[in-house]
């Protein structure tokens, strides 16, 4: 009864932090109603997530006449991704297509998941409204047809693994990994609407489909093609071995050794995977008759046994038709009917008068790569061009980057005389390759960063290393005799299959290349990934920062990282210069004389005003001081100040308003008017706005002042006391289109704060108030009032926000009509000081800026409110700014000095607000190999001082060290051969001849380049990551330990390069009683591992000291038998080892480490290893978790428990003494705890139990399973921690596609009611996309078990208003309290 109370109380929320970084696969097109020739890519991210982003070129300003004003116009071109739409799925999603339907001018989106449907998406937005981020308000796609073809999940026989799309948009193919193809017919009914036909088989029994396209005959019936494999059945297989098995015997007694080929040569059985095994791969087309209504297998041929990928070729008018096989070392052209190549043999060559099959040609190869190795093609992309001209880019898995071109006559565009391969560039290996018409190249990273490039040149063929079809057949056609004198027909074709599959062969016909920096491409935006994430820290070891830092280890090979994610906005500082003192408050003012190029008005002054007195400094070129000639009053501070009028010249500038304690100033065409406060009083607090002043003297009395539209004067309009001294007030900004603000804000120090009204008629007349039940026992300090755009592009509505002195900031919604201010506001802690909040503008939409310890951005609008700390310094006071420079930044004072920022933004989160995602900012640190794992050192400087120093043990396999590759000539920056030849600009037949729109004619002339551009600046978009040479044999790896300082940027202290072919798999802080509590590095090693077969020579425990906290010294090496080393931990002032199916308990010892006592047997091998008191929790690789307990009287190692299920873990992280947290292989995380009073017979401290019964499986107490949870990603690593100082503890987790994550326990039952019935509504009425059951998706494996899904609630926000108030009319709550449950509850995290 006790175990199932312990297992009801623990609920947990999945929250995410931050989406996954990995792009499954992508699809180019214009999938959205937008300007003509827009282009947007489709993502399909790991996790189940849909990102629709558009390609966005900023044009210049229009304007100037000069030839200075076009050329600075000229490089204020960016290009950039905006993030459209984010769809959730929440589903596995496999595939994708882009579809144009015929008839439409615009792509729909097909999409193959795991639910037993595909998914046809139209992200069409018909009302076409857009958010003040110029996004669409409609994030979720309409779901044209959604059909089943058979049950959910993944297998080889279940259709989603492929799809292809016909170029014309009648019909689209759905295939699976083996035999099952269907085929369904697109097309539209009288009114437009499109439908789908039922769906055609075409399956192939005992049939491996390796990749299919829909290819372009024109406007014949559709045609498919697919690269596959058949097999034999398994009782033919046995009847051919039986029969070969009776040939053999015959003729052994016959005398014949053996059965003899047409060579005469003696037959040999050759093993799977090897060329003759009797396996044959083809590429095959299936036609789709329109007329009957059927598809049939209409053709087949032989392609390269080692092909893999797909592109059709343009057919019809445009081109020859056809597809391109990509392989191993080769590119091939195949197509119906087309005529075998030329052979160029010299006469008397004595090739046997055969003619080749095949229009192949070999790829370019890198110099330093064996010959013994292939290169494999793993992506290939065609681009029509206009003209009828067309190229494809195909990418190696190396990540070489080449260009493919097809020869054809100019009088016959059907017919391909060769084909010639010429290297491009080389780039991060891509899950494919996506050409706009805008001349970019969008490469989504197998691993890291995602890039965007720009062409600068494409027309390569004349300086780039290339090898061409002819040189191919030529080399086949010379060795023909070589291949066994064979002479045509059948045997000459096994001839060529043999040619081809050697990379001996290949080796010796391709031209061979050094990689460099990028030639003819450069790198114009980077969208931010984190895949994969190997290992996760949490903590604040920057030293000088509020909240922790997360530390993530990242990537793979050249693309590894080391990342420290801060949640917050980034922050560029522009400018920094010092005050004559510390000031008590800053202002900006407009330009009311002149507008920008764009129609904006720029900043024309900032004002700071200091406790006795006020600068202003003058904004142009550079920002100066100027003194009375502004004509504000300088030895006054200034309390508010404001430009007046609608600006736009003389005629319509109401000049400038200065409120200091004294009264009121209004300048205005160089003549100065004031009103001074009455009597004795002073003013203690005002605000203004473009035509309104309101002004709080001490007492509570207020005076309101407005500007006469005709006169431009000043005019007092009404007073009014209000019974208490205030401290704060706003009078709003002036909503768009308005005239004037319908309220103002007045906090008092009774602790309330009241609305009054601005309306003519009821000037000053209180609408509503927050008293000191919203507020509590504190006082505001601040107030603003903000006009954000209603949900669904709606009316605009007034959002309250109050600083309130206690550091906690306060959001209420206004009515728009009556003032109302809502009975619900949201109220959140910010930090230790009092909050000020003050309106900026920050891309393109009306935020706060608000002003604690830490500041903060916020930001509300569709029908949700964001809130995000800046990465930056404590601020005190801040203001919107806006100059040709920084056209949105933020002026603010710190101390004594003035700074100018501009807050930035990932490419992955492109405005705060408009998604779901947290932001997060990172900075990256570049490492050596791919990173293993982590752990902190505390090292001892002097006697009371120490030091924070973090390990991370890197290792890549088949790869070389560091020295060996210097040895080699390799560089890894490809700056050595880059030379000092630079790319000229291109233009006429250089240029890259794209099918573009009149609107990017802009960008032909952007290619050619800058001939003044930095070196350096240049560098930066040309660099690109190269991998290492490739070892020839299995078993090589290089290796480092590095030491980093992660208060100094993580910078580098220490990179200590590994033995020879020794890989660092782990690593631990080990503190041995002997040594006196000082903290050593552990580091697990392996020398000579390989995967396949699982082996290795030998492994060792390695024991570093860190000196003084700068460096690594090596104590000793202890080698170490029964097998790997893939875990390490501090255990009770000892190191406990997992090596291979042992757990082995080490002391220090003077020249290696001394064996104390051992538990062998274990299931598989020790995965993971955490301790605490006297017990070790030991992660098995396939088995699951095994409680182990250390019994010091004996000195032995004893099991305590098991789990029951066998689950391959990856990473656990314990949750107290009992329970543990582990992820699986499988995407899944389990939450175990141990029974209670299951370790009590744990010890036979009696001796009397028999050995045998202590053996027994079914006596070892198994451990019960509290929570289970289906992620849908592998989860490579947990911590235990608080992402803010003081906070509750939840669980961070990471996984391999670079998702951040947390598991937030709840603290009381009305919570876990709330989220349990939101969740329960929620799958009902949330949108799917896919077809899938949310709560069959989390329950994969296993039955989802008490952890409700966080992004099935988040869905709450993008629904309707009628699903919103249906839903929360079942919780018993309004649409606003439901909302801000969901943002306390986010809140309270970060």
């Amino acid at each position: 009864m006790t175990s199932v109370t312990s297992a009801a109380a623990m609920k947990l929320l999945d929250v995410r932090l931050k989406h996954a970084g990995s792009i499954i696969a992508s699809a180019i097109g214009e999938y959205t109603s937008g300007s003509a020739g827009t282009q947007e890519i489709a993502c399909l991210r790991a996790g189940g997530t849909i990102d629709l982003y558009r390609i966005v070129i900023s044009q210049p300003s229009s304007g100037g006449g000069d030839d200075e004003e076009d050329e600075e116009d000229e490089e204020e071109i960016t290009t950039t991704l905006q993030l459209v739409s984010r769809v959730e799925t929440r589903s596995t999603l496999r595939s994708l297509r882009a579809l144009r339907i015929s008839g439409s001018k615009r792509d729909v989106l097909v999409v193959g998941s795991d639910s037993g449907c595909f998914s046809i998406l139209d992200f069409e937005n018909k009302n076409d409204k857009k958010d003040s981020n110029n996004n669409n308000n409609n994030n979720t796609p309409t779901i044209l047809h959604c059909p089943p073809f058979g049950k959910p999940g993944i297998r080889r026989d279940t259709p989603g693994q492929y799809l292809a799309a016909d170029p014309r948009g009648r019909a689209c193919m759905i295939a699976s990994i083996e035999k099952r193809k269907l085929v369904y017919v697109v097309h539209r009914d009288s009114t437009g609407k499109v439908t789908l036909a039922s769906p055609l088989e075409a399956h192939r029994p005992r049939t491996l489909v390796f990749d299919c396209v829909g290819v372009d005959n024109g406007y014949d019936n559709p045609i498919f093609a697919s690269l596959e494999v058949q097999y034999e059945e398994y009782e033919d297989v046995v009847l051919a071995e039986k029969k070969k098995k009776e040939e053999l015997a015959e003729g052994a007694n016959g005398g014949n050794g053996g059965t003899n080929n047409i060579n005469g040569e003696e037959e040999e059985d050759v093993p799977l995977g090897k060329p003759g095994d009797g396996f044959t791969k083809q590429l095959a087309y299936y036609e789709l008759d329109l007329g009957l209504n059927h598809v049939s297998r209409r053709w087949a041929t032989t392609a390269h046994r080692t092909a893999c990928c797909l592109a059709a070729v343009p057919g019809g008018a445009d081109g020859p038709s056809g597809v391109l096989v990509g392989g191993e070392n080769y590119i091939e052209y195949l197509h119906e009917g087309m005529a075998p190549p030329p052979s160029s043999a010299p006469s008397g060559s004595g090739s046997g008068g055969g003619s080749p099959k095949r229009m192949i040609c070999a790829i370019p190869r890198r110099e330093l790569h064996p010959t013994t190795k292939g290169v494999l093609i793993t992506a290939i992309t065609v681009l029509k061009q206009k003209k009828g001209k067309f190229f494809a880019l195909a990418q190696s898995e190396l990540g070489d980057v080449y260009k493919v071109t097809l020869k054809m006559p100019k009088d016959d565009k059907t017919k391909v005389t060769s084909m010639t391969v010429c290297l491009l560039d080389t780039l991060p290996v891509g899950n494919g390759l996506n050409i706009s018409k805008l001349a970019l190249l969008f490469v989504p990273a197998e691993f890291g960063d995602h890039g965007l490039y720009q062409f600068d040149a494409i027309d390569i063929e004349e300086d780039a290393v290339k090898c061409t079809s002819d040189m191919t057949i030529a080399a086949l056609v010379q060795s023909g005799k070589m291949i066994g004198g064979v002479g045509g027909g059948g045997e000459n074709n096994n001839g060529e299959d043999l040619f081809y599959s050697k990379s001996e062969t290949a080796a010796a016909i391709a031209p061979t290349f050094r990689p460099t920096l990028l030639r003819n491409l450069h790198k114009v935006f980077t969208l931010d990934s984190l895949a994969p994430i190997t290992s996760v820290l949490v903590g604040e070891l920057a030293g000088n920062e509020v909240s922790p830092q997360i530390y993530a280890l990242c990537g793979r090979g050249p693309m590894s990282s080391l990342r420290v994610l801060r949640h917050g906005l980034s922050v560029t500082e522009l400018a920094v210069s010092e005050l004559p003192g510390v000031p008590g408050a800053v202002f900006n003012v407009r330009d009311d004389q002149a507008a920008g190029k764009n129609g904006k008005f720029y900043d024309r002054y900032i004002v700071v005003s200091f406790a006795d007195a006020t600068l202003v400094l003058s904004v142009g070129e550079t920002v100066e001081e100027i003194g009375e000639e502004s004509g504000f009053l300088t030895t006054e501070p200034t309390l508010a100040c404001s430009a007046l009028g609608n600006g736009g010249g003389e005629g319509g500038g109401g000049g400038i308003v200065q409120v200091y304690p004294g009264g009121v100033r209004h300048i205005q065409r160089g003549s100065v008017t004031q009103w001074r406060v009455p009597g004795i009083k002073k003013i203690e607090c005002a605000s203004a706005n473009e035509s309104q002043i309101l002004i709080a003297l001490v007492g509570g009395e207020l005076i309101y002042f407005e500007l006469d539209p005709m006169s431009g004067n000043l005019m007092e309009a009404a007073t009014r006391d209000v019974g208490a001294d205030v401290c704060s007030l706003d009078v709003g900004a002036l909503p768009k289109g308005k005239s004037r603000s319908l309220f103002a804000a007045v906090g008092c120090r009774d602790s309330t704060v009241r609305l009054l009204s601005l309306a003519p008629g009821s000037l000053l007349e209180q609408k509503s108030m927050l008293s000191s039940s919203a507020l509590g026992t504190t006082r505001p300090h601040s107030v603003a009032l903000s006009n954000v755009e209603g949900e669904d592009g709606g009316a605009s509505e007034i959002i309250m926000t109050v600083g309130l002195d206690d550091g906690s900031a306060l959001r209420a919604g206004v009515d728009a009509i009556t003032g109302a201010i809502s009975t619900s506001p949201s109220r959140r802690f910010l930090g230790a000081r009092p909050v000020a909040v003050s309106r900026v503008t920050l891309q393109g939409a009306h935020s706060t800026l608000l002003l604690s310890s830490r500041p903060w951005i916020g930001r509300s609008g569709k029908g949700r409110h964001a809130m995000a700390p800046m990465s930056y310094a404590p601020l005190d006071h801040g203001c919107s700014f806006s100059n040709e420079a920084v056209k949105e930044g933020i002026v603010a004072t710190s101390g004594n000095t003035l700074r100018i920022l501009s807050v930035g933004e990932s490419g992955d989160t492109p405005a705060l607000g408009s998604e779901d995602d947290e932001a997060f900012n990172s900075n990256r640190i570049g490492l050596r190999y791919t990173p293993r794992q982590m752990c902190l050192l505390s090292a001892r400087i002097t006697e009371s001082s120490r030091k924070i120093v973090l390990a991370v043990v890197e290792s890549d396999v088949n790869d070389f060290g560091e020295e060996d590759k210097k040895a080699m000539g390799f560089d890894s920056t490809g700056k050595s051969k880059a030379g000092s030849k630079k790319k000229e600009s291109k233009d006429g037949d250089d240029a890259m001849d794209m099918d573009m729109d009149e609107d990017s004619d802009e960008e032909e002339k952007k290619d050619g380049g800058d001939e003044d551009e930095d070196d350096d600046e240049d560098d930066n978009t040309r660099l690109t990551p190269i991998r290492g040479p490739v070892p020839s044999e299995q078993g090589r790896w290089g290796s480092c330990v590095r030491l980093v300082n992660p208060a100094d940027g993580c910078s580098t202290l220490d990179c200590v390069e590994m033995n020879r072919n020794e890989a660092a798999l782990c690593c631990a802080s080990v503190r041995f009683h002997s040594r006196g509590g000082e903290s050593l590095l552990a580091v697990g090693t392996v020398t000579g591992m390989t995967m396949h077969p699982l082996g290795h020579r030998e492994s060792h425990v390695v024991l570093y000291r860190v000196v003084n906290g700068e460096r690594l010294q090596l104590l000793h090496r202890t080698k170490v038998d029964d097998g790997p080393v893939l875990s390490l931990v501090h255990f009770q002032g000892r190191l406990l080892v997992g090596i291979g199916q042992t757990v082995r308990l080490y002391e220090m010892g003077k020249r290696q480490l001394l064996k104390k006592c051992e538990l062998r047997g274990l299931p598989t091998m020790v995965k993971t290893l955490q301790a605490a008191g006297d017990r070790a929790f030991v992660g098995d690789m396939m088995q699951s978790v095994q409680f182990i307990r250390y019994d010091s009287t004996s000195n032995r190692l004893v099991l305590v428990a098991r789990d029951r299920s066998p689950r391959p873990i990856t990473c656990q992280e314990l949750l107290d003494i009992n329970t543990v947290a582990v992820g699986d292989k499988f995407g899944n995380v389990s939450i175990l705890r141990l029974p209670r009073g299951a370790d009590v017979g744990a010890i036979d401290v009696t001796g009397t139990r028999a050995l045998w019964d202590s053996s027994r499986e079914d006596a070892t107490p198994k451990l019960e399973t509290l929570c289970t949870y289906h992620v849908g990603e592998v989860v490579t690593s947990m911590t235990r921690a608080s992402l803010v100082a003081g906070g509750a503890e939840s669980l961070i987790y990471v996984t391999v596609t670079g998702r951040v994550g947390a598991f937030v326990p709840f603290t009381s039952r009305e919570d876990v009611e709330f989220y349990s019935s939101l969740e329960g509504f929620l799958r009902a009425e949330a949108p799917r996309i896919t077809g899938r059951d949310p709560q069959a998706y989390r329950s994969y494996y296993a039955p989802m078990k008490h952890i409700v899904d966080g992004d099935l609630c988040d869905a709450y926000a993008q629904l309707s208003y009628d699903s919103k108030q249906s839903i929360a009319d079942k919780l018993d709550r309004s649409v606003g309290e439901v909302l801000k449950k969901l943002e306390d509850t986010r809140n309270a995290l970060l």
